[in-house]
């Protein structure tokens, strides 16, 4: 993951845009058919449900960092192998509904956990890479513009 916040957003409005995002995609995503999303799309290397799979795998890994993070002022994590970890779940072979509402459930949990940080801990450090340390603050603002960034290739 590379941490950057181009639009300049704050983690108020990443929390507030994360709520709207759930209760706007949720429905959208539960109505798609599961036969269009098994290929990938024009120019995608994955189909649209591994994509929802690698926001399954953020949400994992982003809610170790919301928790442990907060915990000590510096914290390193493994990094993600987004390919390995496709690969390993074999998210095509999953039902589209089960994904839907796992996606959907787990984010609504780390809602509730992004929105009970201590404004304190936003200044800890994550280290994923030596060469990328950032704030659980940055970490945060991420998650919720790379969640939107993918939603918008599935929903698309």
């Amino acid at each position: 993951m590379s941490v950057g916040n181009p639009g300049g957003m704050n983690v108020a409005e990443a929390i507030a845009g994360l709520g709207v995002t759930l209760e706007t995609a949720h429905p959208r995503l539960r109505a798609l058919s599961e036969e269009a999303y098994r290929a990938p799309g024009v120019g995608m290397k994955w189909s649209r449900k591994e994509i929802l799979g690698h926001l399954l795998d953020s949400a994992s890994n982003n809610h170790q960092r919301f928790v442990r993070a907060q915990l000590q002022p510096r914290m390193s994590f493994p990094p993600y192998v987004q390919d390995q970890w496709i690969a390993a779940q074999a998210y095509g072979e999953r039902p589209w509904a089960e994904l839907v509402e796992l996606w959907h459930l787990y984010n609504r949990h780390l809602l509730h956990v992004m929105r009970r940080v201590p404004a304190t801990a936003l200044a800890n450090v994550c280290a994923v890479s030596a060469d990328e340390p950032s704030t659980l603050g940055d970490h945060m603002v991420d998650y919720v513009l790379h969640l939107q960034h993918h939603l918008g290739q599935i929903l698309g």
